[in-house]
């Protein structure tokens, strides 16, 4: 089988899916995961893709898959996609709508099969101090690190049920989701990485809340239990961008499983490639945007 890519953390930036997306079309993987955190941000400035995240939606993201899947025909990729903490829930209908289009695969809070694996996706994180709160949890307790706002503190593009925001966590999520399922063989593409890993470590050295010292590893617990209980077969992760800069690693182990990072804190496209029979084997290459 022709080896998988992974990518997390483009936060829209053109110059980076067309990178992508170059990439695709030369070798043909037999899937692409997208680890979230996908749209540019609501107040960024792209004036070559007018109209926000509608407009780089469908006037770039789709039309450019739509392009790859003509020109690539039968090798083209299954596509793998969660959304991340910065992509307004809001967007997640559009989303569904390409799904339905065969454009990817939405696999937040679902496990899908694939070849002789299993795609498990989740895109929520543990409270931060940002506002944007769709996709954010309790993580395994109401429990919120110094100076991070609870999830029903901030805002929401999608309201959900007051309960819901108090009381829902990622641990019984996450249970959820791999209720009944043997997850031997799942690869689990999940935006935020376990806590305390080489690929979880913020860039908060030295800072306190109240005289209280913050938490450089801002990783989930409850995706940590997770890992170390059901042991899939591999951790496809995102979202602390200078986690690799910081530690030198983008990789890492929770007990049985190899876990990978895709986030970059640099202007280039940061891309995994791995072969699911040998995750340990992944490598990561930073490759330069491609600007018009």
């Amino acid at each position: 089988m022709p080896s998988c890519l992974f990518v997390s953390d483009l936060h829209g930036q053109p110059g980076r899916y067309r990178a992508l997306f170059d990439v695709v079309a030369r070798e043909r993987p037999a899937a692409l995961f997208v680890g979230g955190d996908l749209f540019p941000h609501e107040m960024a400035k792209l004036p070559a893709i007018p109209g926000g995240t509608e407009g780089f939606l469908a006037g770039f993201l789709a039309d450019r898959l739509r392009a790859l899947r003509a020109a690539l025909g039968p090798d083209y990729p299954r596509v793998f996609v969660i959304l991340g903490n910065d992509d307004a829930r809001f967007h997640e209908a559009a989303v569904l709508r390409y799904a339905a289009e065969g454009l990817w695969t939405y696999v937040h809070r679902r496990c899908v099969s694939f070849e002789d694996w299993l795609v498990c996706g989740y895109a929520t994180i543990p409270p931060s101090p940002f506002q944007l709160k769709d996709w954010e949890r309790y993580d395994v307790s109401r429990y919120v690190d110094p100076g991070c706002v609870p999830p029903e503190g901030g805002r929401r593009t999608i309201a959900v049920p007051e309960r819901e925001l108090q009381w829902a966590t990622i641990a019984d999520e996450l249970e959820r989701l791999a209720e009944g399922r043997e997850l031997s063989r799942a690869l689990c593409l999940f935006h935020c990485p376990p806590h305390r890993t080489l690929i979880d470590r913020a860039d908060l050295d030295g800072k306190t809340i109240d005289h209280a010292p913050v938490d450089v590893h801002i990783g989930s617990i409850a995706v940590r239990r997770f890992l170390e209980r059901h042991r899939p077969w591999m951790g496809l992760h995102g979202h602390v961008h200078e986690a690799a800069r910081l530690t030198g690693h983008w990789s890492d182990r929770v007990g049985d499983t190899p876990i990978v990072s895709a986030a970059h804190d640099g202007p280039e496209l940061a891309l995994v490639r791995f072969e699911p029979e040998a995750p340990e084997a992944a490598t990561r290459e930073l490759i330069a945007p491609i600007e018009v």
